[in-house]
């Protein structure tokens, strides 16, 4: 679950890493004191969960407070899009925050590191660009520093990674602090990833977290309650928010081909069979075991959300999930939902003759196996 740009901030200053001064705010009256605050030199961020704010015109600089105040109360309430989100995302709050001077930029990050089932750090004196071309072009400015689960970091492994990514020796004893203080937020706050890029140097010596990003786990929500209301907008695609609300496990792909099951397994198999098919799975969608009739409708409506969707293959096997009440939520999206592309159903298990039977008449396509199911909706989709 990812945390807005202030949250983020937030949460690392609780552990002593330095950020620059700001505060949120959801109109123009409460942006104009924030700004007054610092002088009027301050930088207006889009508070959105999705990469290129910037280039979508929802980050900029001011050194006047009424011209900041205005642009907060343009920007709130106004769509942004960006390359990495074509369908963007409504800004709801800004962060108003402190400008600072940057004498030079590093990058700082924590996450996990599955390959050696260890947390890392990673070094880089190459900050505010995209790390992944980075690693690309320049691989040796990426120092990593893997954390021991029993003994952690010492000082002088710390040190020795910060001389060794080149951080100049007047910013090597902030670094050393910061890297320890971002580790124990990673562990305490059940983080996923921290990263922070750029981590500025300023001319007067001092290094702050100028932008930072939080993500998480959300298996471990239920030990950090105050970030329940930020699960529900914590995603990148407007569907996938959707879905956190209704509790529906769903992620948004590329694709044209959506996807219904139950069970993870069962549609992930149900991908890769459309995939073999010649088709693009539009998504991953689990309805959960013991889902009822209102659960399916609910799926359909979020199915429905995507405008890329040509078909829709449903693949069920009944145990706790009942047959019959997949079908009844099929038929109650029929109805009440405009359905205009083509349903293959696979309904196999408990109450699957039951289903069978109400589903007969309608418009959707039955199928026997899994396999026929997905040549089926490929055929129909792109025919």
């Amino acid at each position: 679950m990812k945390l807005h740009e202030y949250q983020s901030k937030d949460l690392l200053s609780r552990y002593g890493v330095p950020v620059p001064g700001g505060d949120v705010a959801h109109n123009a009256a409460e942006a104009l004191p924030i700004a007054q605050k610092y002088g009027g030199k301050v930088v207006v961020k889009a508070q959105v969960l999705m990469g290129g704010r910037g280039k979508a015109g929802g980050v900029k600089l001011f050194t006047d407070s009424q011209e900041a105040a205005t642009f907060a109360g343009e920007l709130i309430g106004k769509r942004l899009i960006s390359i990495q989100n074509p369908q963007g995302m409504i800004v709801e709050k800004v962060l108003v925050g402190e400008q600072i001077d940057i004498a030079e930029e590093y990058y700082l990050s924590v996450l996990t590191d599955r390959a050696v089932a260890k947390v890392v750090v990673m070094i880089s004196k190459e900050g505010g660009m995209d790390i992944e071309e980075v690693a690309e072009k320049h691989p040796d400015a990426i120092v990593r520093l893997h954390v021991d689960p029993a003994w952690g970091l010492s000082d002088y492994e710390i040190r020795a990674a910060v001389t060794e990514a080149n951080i100049p020796a007047p910013a090597r004893n902030q670094m050393v602090s910061m890297i320890k203080q971002l580790v124990k937020a990673y562990l305490e706050s059940d983080a996923d990833l921290i990263e922070i890029n750029p981590c500025a140097w300023t001319p007067e010596g001092k290094l702050l977290a100028a932008d930072a990003k939080v993500s998480i786990d959300e298996n471990a929500l239920y030990r950090h309650a105050s970030w329940s209301e930020t699960q529900e907008d914590s995603a990148d695609d407007p569907i996938e928010a959707e879905a956190s609300k209704r509790g529906i496990a769903y992620v948004k792909l590329d694709g044209d081909i959506a996807i219904l099951g139950n069970g993870a397994g069962l549609v992930m198999c149900s991908m890769d069979e459309v995939r073999a098919a010649g088709g693009r799975p539009a998504n991953f969608l689990d309805v959960g075991g013991g889902a009822n009739a209102e659960r399916v409708k609910a799926c359909m409506e979020l199915i429905l959300m995507d405008k890329n969707v040509k078909g829709l293959m449903i693949n069920v096997f009944g145990g706790i999930t009942k047959g019959d009440e997949v079908a009844k939520g099929i038929l109650a999206a029929f109805d009440e939902l405009q359905v205009s592309f083509p349903v293959v159903a696979r309904i196999e298990g408990t109450g699957a003759e039951a289903g069978r039977k109400l589903l007969e008449g309608s418009s959707l396509v039955p199928a026997e196996t899994m396999q026929e199911a997905a040549q089926k909706i490929v055929e129909l989709a792109y025919s």
